[in-house]
């Protein structure tokens, strides 16, 4: 078995020394042959969010995560298959995720293939959040993308949740389900089909993307359990990021502390400064190099946001202002037509067709 899984790992190029920029092109295992299948046009749809396809036949070579998200959003919108991310994953085998799912398939117990598969995510996909909280008689796996540039981000998620589901069943036997699933978006048309896939009550509109899985489950022996790849895999996908995996770009973590600050009204380059360590001057000199002032990051992060939460059909428009840092109304419906002509009632409607 083990000489096997090598064979199979081979292209996953253990001498390589390509570093990680975003996420592992292993994440799209199969993705062109997928969007296909779904009968949308696999350039276009590549094409808008500038992925080259040879990048996905390559898993050590990796992604850009806003293109990576994104392009799971558009393979939706392209294909009229709102749940994409959903079934992309269902189908989605461990030995298909590269290095992070053979740490998953060599570990002793589910268990602890789910530990180390936490464990190593980080170097499998940049600015995110997985993590395990021990609830007793249970744990709750959270994930969530924490990258500032990303608001979109359904599609990744379902996916995501989904990818972690097969490679418990691989351990577990295909009626395994986890006790509850959690989504951070709204509830979709057909959300029924979350609930068939994962065999387990689902809600949407929750703090984190999580799963509910209960410990006495976790005990089986994974089939292809092997200590010594398991070493390899884990110190393979480290030395893959060894000259990558820093902190969020300044302007990735300026524009996450402006969209956090707007819950709370105008943002204050102050007080954004002071929670990124950094001297007023030298933030605003920092933003200069990437050609930007302060105004003018958060006029843009204001502008992204408020087409974002347009598309969410059940948000009725005269909460966004506050969601949006103004104080009233309609301060908000001026910089919208600033920024496309239109108010906000008519771009929706537009939006629409």
């Amino acid at each position: 078995m083990r000489t096997d899984i090598l064979r199979q790992a081979s292209p996953f190029g253990l001498t390589q020394h390509n570093s990680n920029c975003g996420v592992l092109a292993a994440a799209a295992s199969g993705l062109s042959d997928f969007i296909l299948g779904k009968g949308a046009d696999v350039d276009r749809v590549l094409g808008t969010c500038h992925i080259n396809p040879e990048l996905l036949q390559q898993p050590t070579m990796s992604l850009e995560l806003t293109n990576y998200c994104k392009v799971l959003e558009e393979a939706a919108r392209q294909s009229a298959c709102d749940n994409f991310g959903l079934l992309y994953g269902r189908q989605f085998k461990p030995q298909s995720l590269g290095l992070i799912g053979y740490i998953g398939l060599c570990s002793e117990t589910a268990e602890r293939a789910l530990q180390n598969v936490v464990n190593a995510f980080p170097f499998h996909q940049h600015n995110t959040l997985t993590r395990l909280v021990d609830k007793g008689d249970h744990y709750r796996l959270d994930y969530q993308v924490r990258h500032g540039g990303i608001l979109s981000k359904r599609q990744d998620a379902e996916l995501t949740l989904g990818m972690i589901l097969n490679l418990l069943r691989h351990a577990l036997g295909k009626s395994w389900n986890p006790r509850e699933v959690h989504f951070e978006h709204p509830r979709p048309e057909q959300w029924h089909e979350h609930c068939k896939i994962f065999d387990a009550p689902v809600y949407f509109d929750q703090p984190y993307n999580s799963m509910l899985i209960v410990k006495s489950s976790l005990q089986r022996a994974m089939p292809e359990r092997d200590a010594t790849l398991l070493m390899v895999m884990q110190d393979a996908i480290r030395r893959l990021n060894s000259e990558s995996l820093s902190p969020q770009s300044l302007v990735d973590s300026a524009r996450s502390g402006v969209r956090r600050a707007l819950l709370h009204g105008e943002p204050v380059l102050d007080e954004l400064a002071d929670k990124m360590g950094m001297s007023p001057a030298s933030l605003q000199r920092r933003l200069r190099e990437q050609n930007l002032s302060f105004t003018t990051l958060v006029d843009k992060v204001r502008c992204e946001m408020a087409t974002h939460y347009l598309q969410q059909q059940q948000l009725p428009i005269s909460e966004m202002a506050l969601l949006l840092g103004y104080s009233e109304a309609s301060a908000f419906s001026r910089a919208f037509r600033r920024w496309f002509g239109v108010s906000p009632r008519q771009w929706r409607q537009a939006s629409q067709h």
